[in-house]
């Protein structure tokens, strides 16, 4: 039962806490909002505040909350961890690595069975990375350009996002090649992705993944040796804005890598678990089976939790030295993704995903129609993106500040949502995936207003 109201936080006030934040929080400068929300407590699909302010949670800490806060199933499981053993190292063997382990490979595809667990996407990628390299005895790694991979030095060099990249060296031998982004990019058409919703560009889709894969031949030809180690790519861009690609591009992508002697790598941080409603993993949408996968985020529904998943014979290739990993694999950790991963099953997450995402993206579609700033709805299940511009004539992003105004109304209605994109020109719906249709009709009520409020105020 969903508490109708939260009792109001009798911690430290609101003062307080942004002294603390600029004087001693060094990573947390930022706040999305110019009035912050102070978050006291969580339940399901719903956040409060200090004041007792109820939000709909529309971003789940970046799709990082899969089943729920505070899920009443994945709670549980913890708090009978935590009387039984909070941590031993993956030195000893303990029932719930091994338990947790066997689990995970039972949702995956042959012949990815073999499980490194770790604590974060950052440190699953950054490990990926490495064990590419040693099996394919090559260096270099090809990413998208507007990817995300993480924030470390190594995987910063994966990333392809000014603004989340330091002025410093970072990871040499990582190539970004063109986006095959067909709302965006400079090919697209009406019937190329595998979305629900389509764009409005004139259809031309046979050509323009033809015209994607010839840029990634030109990364090859210019830019790439004649091996490399791997290719990255998110079955869905998640900081990138929900970009999504053309049919087939994917498959033939994963073709030309291989030929080249390279590993093909999912980064499924944002996009498994169900997210994307027609299937558990993200890259089972675009029929390819990668030799890698890498998770994060909803494997642990906030707790922090990563995985990488390869097959025995890259395996073999990362036994050259010894490799060790102090909380990966924590008994606590492992109990949290296990119930995570029963409550998916039990409550039939996967399915509602599919249903309440393509109810929204389809009644979003109505919006866009509606207004000129909104210049594309895509994405799959519940990993959404809605992309602003000035006009859809020519395609150019919604400035910043519009963008701000627009994600302030509606946080100030009572819902939180994301943006994303290489201008921070997209907002993103990513939520728990318990959210119902009633939810969404809420949101869409308060979008309609934001937005209908942002044009007249033009």
């Amino acid at each position: 039962m969903v508490p109708s109201q939260m009792c109001k936080s009798p911690g430290m006030s609101k003062e307080q806490m942004m002294e603390i934040r600029k004087q001693n929080c060094m990573t947390m400068k930022i706040t999305y909002y110019k009035k912050p929300v102070f978050i006291h407590q969580g339940y399901m699909q719903w956040l409060w505040d200090v004041d007792g302010k109820r939000y709909l949670d529309l971003f789940a800490g970046v799709a990082t909350v899969s089943v729920g806060h505070c899920h009443p199933k994945v709670t549980a499981a913890t708090q009978r961890q935590l009387k039984k053993l909070w941590h031993t190292t993956n030195i000893y063997i303990h029932p719930e690595l091994h338990e947790y382990c066997d689990k995970l490979a039972s949702y995956l595809p042959d012949p990815l069975k073999v499980i490194y667990l770790t604590n974060s996407g950052s440190e699953a990628n950054e490990l990926a990375m490495l064990m590419a390299r040693l099996h394919t005895g090559n260096f270099d790694i090809i990413t998208f350009r507007g990817s995300y991979h993480g924030g470390s030095q190594q995987t910063m060099g994966l990333t392809a996002k000014s603004s989340c990249k330091f002025p410093i060296a970072t990871s040499s031998g990582c190539i970004h090649t063109m986006c095959p982004d067909v709302f965006r990019g400079p090919w697209g058409g009406s019937y190329c992705r595998d979305s629900p919703v389509q764009t409005i560009r004139e259809c031309s889709c046979a050509q323009a993944n033809k015209h994607y894969i010839e840029q990634l031949e030109e990364t090859f030809a210019t830019s790439a040796p004649s091996q490399i180690a791997a290719f990255f790519g998110e079955p869905i861009q998640g900081m990138g804005g929900a970009v999504q690609y053309p049919k087939n591009y994917l498959k033939e992508a994963y073709k030309l890598v291989r030929q080249t002697g390279g590993i093909c790598i999912a980064d499924e941080v944002q996009t498994g678990f169900g997210r994307t409603g027609s299937h558990f993993w993200g890259f089972q949408g675009h029929d390819v089976i990668p030799d890698m996968v890498t998770m994060a985020k909803g494997i642990g529904n906030g707790f922090p939790v990563g995985a990488v998943v390869t097959t025995p014979e890259i395996a073999v290739s990362f036994v050259k030295a010894s490799h060790f990993n102090t909380f990966g694999g924590n008994p606590l950790a492992c109990a949290v993704a296990s119930s995570v991963l029963d409550t998916i099953r039990e409550d039939s997450t996967q399915q509602n995903s599919l249903h309440v995402g393509t109810y929204l993206m389809t009644q979003m579609a109505k919006l866009r129609d509606k207004y000129e700033v909104i210049g594309d709805v895509r994405g799959k299940g519940l990993q959404i993106g809605m992309e602003m511009v000035k006009d859809k004539g020519s395609r150019e992003p919604l400035p910043p500040e519009a963008m701000s105004e627009i994600l302030e109304d509606v946080k100030d209605t009572g819902v939180l949502i994301g943006k994303g994109g290489v201008h921070g020109q997209t907002f993103r719906i990513q939520p728990p995936m318990c959210i119902t249709r009633e939810d969404v009709d809420f949101f869409l009520a308060v979008f309609n207003k934001a937005i209908s409020g942002y044009t007249d105020r033009k």
